[in-house]
């Protein structure tokens, strides 16, 4: 995530981190966030509670005035303050166990759902009293939903989880790049591969930030690995949004749970470059409308699996590999002149290096729309949008780089003011965006790339005459070579000094 100066975030993980060698590596986020998950709604809780007190109608035992305010009913032994009291016994790990089932005996959307093994022998109880102690401040009451500081420590956690499994979790930045371009307002929403619920946090924020209703926005999910289905259901539960995840964890390829769904908006970061995904058993799939898409090489199914979700107005935003926008390997290439030619593609914004937490490779904004002639926007059919975003962002820190605030209004204001009815609010900008027609993207082989189509930034003149300037840089050039020639004549020198031939 952006970049954590919390100091509760780093006593967690330095907490977590006592873990090793106790359990798996891979096992923290199921100790920590299931922690995280108790102290958020217990806080929730506690805070309705006091109101109730202070309210004096002896109501504060009664579940029906939690529900009736969207806060969970959490019974005695399952609070915080109950559990802080007994983080020091050697039964802390049976406490925090029988909490996580009294939860789900009071709320029937997690039942299944909550981790139950903190009694195992595995664990050592004195760490996970530790964790206990540690975790005792406010994320869940009023003032700290505010700061959203239970999302910083998801961000946080799930950042570190994914630098350890190796797992493509999508930076916050990027995720509200995406939402910020497709503007989910009012609709269904649906991410075929949604992991711990990002793009769905992520859209309830926007429509929260622009004085909008929640309940206009509807969630539909689907994710293949049974612990992150089960981390996305906690996700959305603590925060109020009443998401369609499915029955259980599933297959978006070969056990599609929404088949029906048309969704108004499509958010996904699909794995890159999956290779087992299941072609042998889809070949004559109906999704598969532009070309079937390469055993080895899921991108392209991916792309209309999405596409067939769209509503016929719909728009979907996604993140997929560079690769995706030249390829011309086992059918790709057909397939994305297919789409293109069928006008489903809007916008491709390509985006700098070391975004990403857990993987060096290159990734692009893909931003398909099933309808350029809504007539709410500019018809831009047969037109395609190239945002060339590889110099943008800044470095957090040697190897992570993070897109600011001004970085996301600049490329997303870029995209809503070209789909602009006011055509005076959109220019070409040299180095940066280019509005190309269908022929221009024809004449390149239907490929993708921005920096074919944007050309290359024009520098400011500096005033020194071509001759001049040409002249003093082959000078500098071979005054570079010159001391490159002595400086090797004396290592060899310094070599033979010693005994060694070079």
């Amino acid at each position: 995530m952006a970049s954590v100066k919390l100091g509760f975030e780093n006593k967690l993980w330095a907490a977590a981190d006592k873990l090793r060698g106790n359990i798996e590596e891979s096992e923290y986020k199921h100790v920590i966030l299931g922690l995280i998950f108790l102290k958020y709604v217990s806080d929730s809780f506690e805070e309705r509670y006091d109101e109730l007190v202070k309210e004096g109608e002896g109501f504060e035992e009664e579940r029906d005035a939690y529900t009736e305010v969207n806060v969970f009913f959490v019974p005695k032994e399952a609070r915080w303050s109950y559990i802080k009291n007994n983080a020091r016994s050697e039964k802390i790990g049976q406490i925090i166990d029988n909490a996580m089932i009294q939860v789900e005996k009071e709320n029937d959307n997690l039942k299944g759902i909550l981790p139950k093994n903190y009694s195992r022998p595995a664990l050592d109880k004195a760490k996970l009293g530790e964790l206990v102690d540690i975790l005792s401040f406010k994320i869940g009451d009023k003032e700290s939903r505010s700061k959203d500081i239970l999302g910083r420590v998801y961000e946080y956690f799930l950042g570190k989880f994914g630098m350890i499994e190796g797992t493509f979790y999508t930076p916050p930045s990027i995720v509200k790049l995406l939402v910020e371009m497709i503007e989910p307002y009012k609709g269904r929403v649906y991410d075929p591969c949604c992991g711990s619920g990002g793009m769905f946090v992520q859209s309830q924020r926007f429509v929260e930030e622009h004085s909008g209703k929640i309940d206009d926005i509807h969630i539909y999910g689907q994710e293949y690995t049974s612990a992150t289905w089960k981390l996305c259901k906690m996700n959305l539960s603590i925060r109020g949004i009443d998401g369609d995840l499915g029955p259980r964890d599933a297959d978006s390829f070969t056990d599609d749970k929404h088949k029906r769904l048309k969704a108004d908006y499509v958010l996904a970061n699909p794995p890159f470059n999956m290779s087992d995904w299941g072609a042998n058993r889809l070949q004559d799939d109906v999704r598969w409308k532009y070309g079937m898409p390469p055993a080895n090489n899921a991108n392209y199914a991916w792309i209309q699996h999405m596409v067939s979700k769209l509503a016929p107005n719909g728009i979907a935003g996604f993140v997929l590999a560079n690769g995706s926008m030249s390829t011309n390997t086992s059918n790709e290439g057909e397939i994305r002149k297919n789409l293109i030619e069928a006008d489903l593609v809007d916008c491709i914004v390509t985006l700098p290096s070391q975004l990403f937490y857990t993987t060096g490779i290159p990734v692009c904004l893909w931003f398909i729309s099933k309808n350029k002639r809504d007539r709410n926007y500019r018809d831009r059919s047969k037109e395609i949008l190239f945002i060339d975003a590889r110099k943008m962002g800044k470095m957090e820190d040697r190897t992570h780089r993070i897109f600011e605030d001004k970085d996301i209004e600049k490329i997303s204001g870029t995209y809503h003011n070209w789909k602009d009815k006011d055509e005076s609010k959109y220019e070409d900008i040299k180095g940066f965006c280019k509005s190309a027609k269908l022929e221009e993207v024809q004449e390149h082989e239907y490929i993708l790339t921005p920096g074919r189509y944007v050309g290359i930034e024009e520098v400011e003149d500096d005033g020194e005459p071509f001759d001049d300037k040409m002249t003093r840089l082959t000078e500098e050039l071979a005054e570079l070579f010159a001391k490159s020639r002595h400086l090797e004549e004396e290592i060899r020198e310094n070599l033979g000094g010693i005994g060694y031939e070079f």
